[in-house]
């Protein structure tokens, strides 16, 4: 029932926060496997996962909203393709199919293949009769149904495979943020959060400012200089090395605060340790060229999401809008 999978999940999360010496030697692991996943970047995912998916009372609203597989008096076996930028990115489709009640058969991601699977282990570990709901494969077949994360590339291949099957395919997206000069230097350190947080590497990560004609950056630049310290990491390092001399060896205009570089591109996707921007001359008509744009995850400014929120999601907040309840329910 699903009550008891609340609880179990509830016991998850105060596994989480005990943090005792086999989970923290766990967490080393998966950050010597991938060198992305730092310790601030694990302890910022899982902090978001206990604070905003396994609270109780949110976690007990959220599951009010679900038709479980009991209730429907019907099971089905959804395969899952887990993306792995930054770390336990997966957590939330788990969550949302371990409520309700279907099985699930995951395919994680070869760059997040410690974290999850352990707390799915301790799940086990704690009723063994869960492994019936929750499984791996590097191969998912024989599904009734497919919720699949990754780049444009391979969306186009799940579209292929799985397009007979109910399905969720996500693509890239990215976040940007619109800045109106009036921003102060709070406002800027929490938007550096959004910018550095996870490297940059999340869906959900600034990568483009639009700024009006005369905005200023030196204000920006100096309060970005809480995220010093990424540029002593070396996979963060190596590619801000590169960007640089690419636009050094081009002759292109950029400015730096040396641990980021901005440069003027229309794109709304940048580089590793790039931050694009754009000068508006009209404010309504950047927010209604992003309205609903399909490569848009979030938007942070006035009258959006607050600088520094970005990387904690609600419990209800879905990647690309698909709303996986709703889906999950449809079926």
């Amino acid at each position: 029932m699903i009550q008891n999978r609340i609880e179990i999940l509830l016991q998850l999360n105060e596994y989480i926060q005990n943090n005792d010496a086999k989970f923290q030697s766990i967490k080393e692991l998966a950050e010597r496997q991938n060198g992305w996943f730092t310790q601030d970047n694990i302890e910022l995912a899982l902090s978001t996962i206990c604070e905003q998916y396994l609270n109780k009372n949110q976690l007990i609203q959220f599951a009010n909203t679900i038709e479980t597989s009991e209730s429907k008096n019907k099971s089905l076996l959804i395969g899952i393709t887990m993306a792995g930028n930054i770390p336990l990115v997966g957590f939330h489709d788990f969550l949302c199919v371990f409520l309700s009640g279907h099985r699930q058969l995951i395919k994680f991601s070869s760059k997040d293949d410690i974290l999850l699977p352990h707390l799915i282990q301790k799940i086990y570990e704690w009723d063994d009769t869960y492994r019936k709901m929750v499984a791996s494969s590097e191969m998912l077949k024989g599904c009734d149904v497919y919720i699949a994360t990754g780049s444009n590339n391979s969306a186009r291949y799940f579209e292929k495979y799985f397009a007979k099957y109910p399905h969720i395919i996500r693509r890239n997206r990215t976040s940007v943020a619109i800045l109106n000069g009036q921003e102060n230097k709070e406002d800027l350190e929490n938007l550096a959060k959004d910018v550095y947080q996870y490297f940059g590497l999340g869906c959900r990560n600034v990568t483009k400012l639009f700024v009006p004609r005369d905005y200023d950056f030196i204000p920006l630049l100096e309060a970005f200089k809480i995220y010093d310290d990424v540029k002593n990491h070396n996979k963060f390092r190596n590619n801000f090395d590169y960007n640089l001399a690419l636009y050094i060896l081009n002759n292109q205009y950029y400015m730096s605060n040396e641990s980021l570089l901005l440069v003027e591109n229309s794109s709304l996707f940048s580089s590793i340790a790039v931050l694009n921007y754009e000068y508006y001359d009209d404010i309504i008509s950047v927010k209604n060229s992003l309205h609903n744009h399909p490569d848009i995850q979030a938007i942070i400014g006035k009258d959006f999401l607050p600088f520094g929120t970005v990387q904690c999601p609600a419990i209800s907040d879905f990647a690309d809008g698909v709303n996986t309840i709703e889906f999950l329910n449809s079926l």
